[in-house]
Order: C-alpha cells, then sequence, then structure tokens
C-alpha cells in the first residue's frame, strides 16, 4: 500500500502568507511547476480550478485538499501549502482553510489515488497532527509528520 510520504518531498512544500484561495492554488501550482512535475502548467491549473467550481475541496478541519488527474501523468505527486492565517474556502465547516493539500498525478489509476485520499485524510483527522503542521517551519519537519503513515 502506497504511504503517504511516498508523494511527499521538501521542496514542494510551502509556508504561505496568501490572502485568497486562488491565491494559495496558484503558489502551489509554481511550486510543483518549478520542481519540474508539471507537464502542462496551464491544462493542471484550469483542471484544478474547474474541480473547485464543482464542490469546494475544502473538507473542513481547516483543510483542502485540491486535486487534479490528467492523462499525462505516470505518478501521483503532493504539494503542501501551510498557511499564515485562514482563508476563505467554501468548506464543508465554513472553517477558514489554513492547511492545503495538492494532489495531481494519472487518471487512470483509480484506486491509487482512492488509497492516498483515505490516507490523507486519515492523518488529518488527527488534530495533534494539524496543530503541529502549523507550528513547524521547516519543509523536512513537515514531511517527518507523514512518514509513518
Amino acid at each position: 500500500m502506497a504511504k503517504i510520504s511516498d508523494y511527499l518531498n521538501p521542496k514542494l512544500v510551502a509556508f504561505l502568507d496568501a490572502t485568497s484561495r486562488d491565491e494559495v492554488i496558484n503558489a502551489l501550482i509554481e511550486k510543483l511547476d518549478h520542481a519540474h512535475k508539471l507537464t502542462d502548467k496551464k491544462e493542471f491549473q484550469e483542471a484544478i480550478f474547474k474541480r473547485e467550481k464543482i464542490v469546494s475541496t475544502g473538507i473542513g478541519m481547516g483543510v483542502a485538499i485540491p486535486h487534479a488527474k490528467l492523462s499525462n501523468y505516470d505518478d501521483f505527486f503532493i504539494a503542501i501549502g501551510i498557511l499564515q492565517k485562514g482563508v476563505e474556502w467554501q468548506s464543508l465547516d465554513k472553517a477558514p482553510v489554513r492547511l492545503v493539500f495538492m494532489i495531481g498525478g494519472p487518471d487512470d489509476k483509480q484506486t491509487e489515488y482512492l488509497q492516498i485520499l483515505s490516507n490523507l485524510t486519515i492523518a488529518l483527522k488527527d488534530e495533534e497532527r494539524r496543530k503541529k503542521m502549523l507550528t513547524l517551519n521547516s519543509s523536512a519537519a513537515i514531511i517527518e509528520l507523514f512518514k509513518t503513515l
């Protein structure tokens, strides 16, 4: 079974001072693009925003999981955004979002995708882990929190 830490990379962790959902999404897409994870930045960006229009990816607990699955990817990847202040995300619980996990990857590996989503959700239900993430300022330390998962 795939571990969350297998998809994480210190280069894909961003500490953001963003003030809106779109600003956060664009900052994480830039991060992914700089790390050469995106085959087509514009296409990925459009897919992420299209998904947000359908239904908000704010799952509650101050967490959002924007995602896009496209045919020109072989593997999944996750970018993490840690926000200094909460931003409005139209979350299920109406709470502002401070932790964002952007998932990208292939559109033909639904089982693996659901495993990632499930493992991530379980990890984020842990309030201690969420609180700890907001206190850390090192990418490596953030990823360390997911090493056992």
